[in-house]
């Protein structure tokens, strides 16, 4: 009798497809899974999974890996989170095409959008490349946990092209469109899986400039879009304001047709417009019925700041004493924060930031909208325990409240702020738009945001909250992995991953889903030049597989690099 290289035995199944789970084997061999149902043949390694949930890695095609890819072995913290398959470059930002000139700028545009510290961008990347293909051949020179996939970005195309032009959102003239066009349609040649922009006012540079697509016109996108049709490769991806929705979507659904090329659109619920987000879900499904593929990215949960004495955002960043406390050492700082005299001076000087260019810095003053985040972390906290709510019941100022609870665990504690997804002090949107047809997971950010989300757990949170613990509005397991998986994976034209079957990847958890959970997020300065980053670890992942090797077993890595950078659309397997 064969043997297998791998047997995982007698778990619940979930294949991705939807389909409900099953108790079945799964075999693989050559990192391509080779068997699910009753395998008779060992395996070189065999892991009882009875009791556990067995599902494909999960893929998640929001991600900002672009300069970590570049320097780190492990694309942590997604890899603690069952995540098998990153893809990146998405809002438009990124490190190529570049011009020796521009590094700063990129670096600046990164800073600013997505909240990675300059300081470890500039000792990270090497800029051992100038073209797109350079920086793909760059990231293929790496070994590492997880596949990778990379997209090639507006703001870095504009620059490359417009010079201080693009920098400063001007029109772009047919010559830059071409020259555009045809730096994109050479990306996805060599391996690039698609093209994105960012056209919201949020995404600013860390010297306060507005992105340089923000204003791109509908003849820029679309002639980029459709040099992409032009080779019949690579999907587009957009997140936008949706100030006029007609104008802007229409805008969008033309990329879309008339390239025919898959677009996915970040979607969430603005309490400036609450029910906007199902609006988009139900014209992007319209357009797919009719033909045009557009797919929205939506959250597991809100997208919610985090507040901390050693996060970019606290209640008191603004009050003049604070400026010789955010550079002391966190020791050093938290015995600080301990005086009387410290407190008196940050408590009774609490402004917003009203000019900040910060994401989330005109908000730190509103503690109405802030919570006790606590271990385990609360993304679904009832209202009456704001600390507005909190202060009201108790006496004393909001501030007061917030600083003592920052103060806990010495002086490590955070404070949530949930922005989006969180109207009328509810997640029901979210599961509204999970169960959406035109819906699909994504908008982790997994790599950025460093010091002010740390969304790259949604994965975990769809499984936990979603299909087990919150009292309401529950969904099946199976259409979470799904949303995860397969819907992902078919989103980015990777089609030979997210699925538990024959032929496809060897990408696989094993999940202990009555143990499956979060700790807080908590800091950690382990980038290049000591920089500070946000993580979140989880529990219940006992195995994750990529490619049939094993990364990590009970929420440790084994040090083991399988992952690889995917060149372009994959084909799914061919039945046997």
């Amino acid at each position: 009798m064969s043997t297998h290289d791998l047997v995982i035995r007698a778990g619940t199944v979930v294949d991705g497809t939807g389909t409900a789970g099953w108790t079945a084997d799964v075999a693989v061999d050559g990192g391509r899974i080779s068997a699910v149902g009753r395998v008779a043949a060992r395996g070189r390694r065999e892991i009882d999974a009875a009791g556990a949930l067995v599902t494909p890695g999960f893929v998640d095609i929001h991600t900002h890996y672009d300069g970590q890819a570049t320097w780190d072995r492990q694309l942590a913290p997604s890899s603690w989170h069952g995540v098998t398959t990153a893809v990146m470059g998405n809002c438009g930002v990124g490190f190529a095409p570049v011009r020796p000139a521009d590094h700063q700028r990129l670096i600046e545009l990164m800073e600013g959008v997505e909240d990675i510290p300059g300081a470890a961008l500039h000792e990270g990347l090497t800029w051992a490349w100038e073209t797109f293909p350079q920086y793909l051949d760059d990231l293929d020179g790496h070994d590492r946990d997880l596949d990778l996939g990379a997209q090639v970005p507006h703001g870095a195309l504009r620059l490359h092209v417009m010079g201080e032009r693009g920098a400063a959102r001007q029109p772009a003239t047919p010559d830059d469109i071409a020259a555009m066009a045809e730096l994109a349609k050479e990306a996805i040649e060599a391996g690039a899986l698609g093209f994105t922009t960012s056209r919201t006012m949020n995404h600013r540079s860390s010297r306060g400039e507005l992105t340089p697509t923000l204003t791109a016109e509908a003849d820029e996108l679309i002639g980029i879009a459709e040099a992409l049709g032009s080779i019949g490769a690579g999907v587009l991806q957009v997140v936008s304001d949706f100030q006029d929705v007609d104008h802007e979507f229409a805008i969008l659904r033309a990329m879309a047709a008339r390239s025919g090329r898959p677009i996915s659109i970040s979607v969430a619920q603005s309490p400036l417009a609450p029910e906007q987000w199902k609006d988009l879900l139900d014209r992007m499904a319209e357009a797919t019925a009719e033909g045009v593929t557009m797919r929205g990215q939506v959250g597991a949960r809100a997208v919610g700041l985090l507040l901390g004495f050693e996060t970019t955002l606290n209640p008191f960043m603004m009050a003049p004493r604070w400026a010789e406390l955010k550079d002391l050492p966190p020791a050093a700082r938290a015995a600080r924060l301990c005086r009387e005299d410290v407190r008196r001076a940050l408590v009774d000087n609490v402004s917003a930031d009203r000019q900040s260019s910060l994401i989330g810095g005109r908000l730190i003053a509103k503690f109405h909208l802030m919570f006790p985040l606590g271990d385990p972390p609360d993304y679904e906290p009832d209202p009456a325990s704001s600390v507005a709510a909190m202060a009201e019941r108790q006496g004393r100022s909001p501030a007061e409240v917030a600083y003592d609870v920052l103060l806990g665990d010495g002086a490590t504690a955070l404070l949530y702020m949930p922005t989006l997804n969180y109207v009328d002090g509810s997640l029901d949107a979210v599961g509204a738009q999970l169960r959406h047809p035109a819906s699909v997971a994504g908008l982790s950010d997994g790599g950025a945001h460093v010091g002010t989300i740390c969304d790259v757990s949604f994965p975990t949170t769809l499984l936990q909250w979603w299909g087990r613990d919150r009292p309401s509005g529950r969904l099946p397991v199976e259409l979470l992995v799904h949303k995860q998986t397969q819907a992902t994976a078919q989103t980015v034209g990777l089609l030979d991953r997210g699925v538990l079957a024959p032929g496809y990847r060897g990408d696989v958890n094993v999940i202990d889903f009555d143990r499956l959970g979060l700790h807080a997020p908590e800091i950690r300065y382990d980038l290049p030049a000591g920089g500070r980053r946000l993580v979140q670890r989880a529990d219940g992942y006992v195995h994750t597989f990529v490619a049939g090797t094993e990364i990590r077993a009970d929420g440790e890595s084994t040090a083991a690099t399988p992952g690889r950078l995917v060149r372009g659309a994959q084909p799914a397997p061919t039945p046997a």
